[in-house]
């Protein structure tokens, strides 16, 4: 019973050292690693918006033949 309060007194003291680990080696990404991040997030949300307007253009009006329009 000690030895499960131990642990569970420590889970909480490890996640901050771990967190502060992490924070620490983050770094803040300079101007170019920025607009590459930024490019390539964008060229993502097109692709997608795309696809899901090409489905919305397809599916929508193929569904209403299949199930008979309403």
């Amino acid at each position: 019973m000690a030895d499960q309060l131990k642990e569970l007194a420590d889970l909480p003291q490890e996640f901050i050292k771990d967190g502060m680990q992490f924070v620490s080696r983050c770094t803040k990404p300079d101007k170019r690693e920025f607009l590459k991040i930024s490019q390539a997030v964008g060229i993502g949300f097109l692709i997608m918006g795309v696809i899901g307007y090409v489905v919305k253009l397809i599916h929508i009006p193929v569904n209403n033949i299949l199930v008979g329009g309403s």
